[in-house]
């Protein structure tokens, strides 16, 4: 049988809207294979399990199906604010910051019945075309270990690349989408 992350974000959408998969069971396997490849990848700074079955569960049960992005599970890049996430930004300086209030993004994620699942990894500030940073091993490219995948968004490219989530939002003042998604075997937009 075909595993859920062997389709595309598109299929397990409509899969998910024919009830062939569930929401909470599609969070799941997602969260399984970030925990048997996150070591070696460093795609996330941040796994927020507990919180995803939660909204997993809110999604199935109260948000109406006809939400664009209703069920699937995404990561925030670690330089947007989620109420009640650490978020770094990449930095030292960061380390321990838990915001009071969620930036756009997040918010509109949320509103179109999507899952996050926590923290994808960035350079500081966004700010190189690597996703090292002092804070976290650094992001690998999940075709070859010896490898990054680019960056700001290297850790969404990288969990994306990996099956590790289906579809993830970058930003891309510079290349920051661009170099990712060509590092790792994606489409970028």
């Amino acid at each position: 049988m075909t595993a859920p992350h062997e389709f595309s974000a598109l299929d397990q959408y409509r899969h998910l809207q024919r009830g062939e998969l569930g929401v909470v069971e599609l969070t799941r396997h997602y969260l399984d294979r970030i925990e048997a490849s996150n070591g070696d990848l460093g795609a996330f700074f941040t796994v927020t399990a507990e919180r995803a079955l939660e909204r997993a569960r809110h999604v199935e049960s109260q948000v109406p199906r006809s939400t664009r992005l209703w069920g699937l599970p995404f990561a925030d890049k670690d330089l947007w604010r989620r109420q009640g996430v650490r978020t770094t930004f990449g930095s030292r300086a960061f380390a321990d910051f838990v915001p009071d209030t969620s930036d756009e993004l997040p918010r509109v994620l949320d509103e179109a019945g999507g899952v996050s699942l926590g923290k994808t990894a960035t350079p500081e500030f966004g700010m190189t075309s690597h996703s090292e940073t002092v804070i976290a091993a650094p992001a690998r490219n999940p075709w070859n270990l010896d490898l990054g995948p680019g960056g700001s968004s290297g850790g969404a490219a990288a969990a994306v690349s990996a099956g590790m989530l289906p579809f993830a939002p970058g930003s891309d003042g510079g290349g920051s989408i661009r170099i990712p998604a060509a590092a790792c075997g994606l489409v970028g937009i």
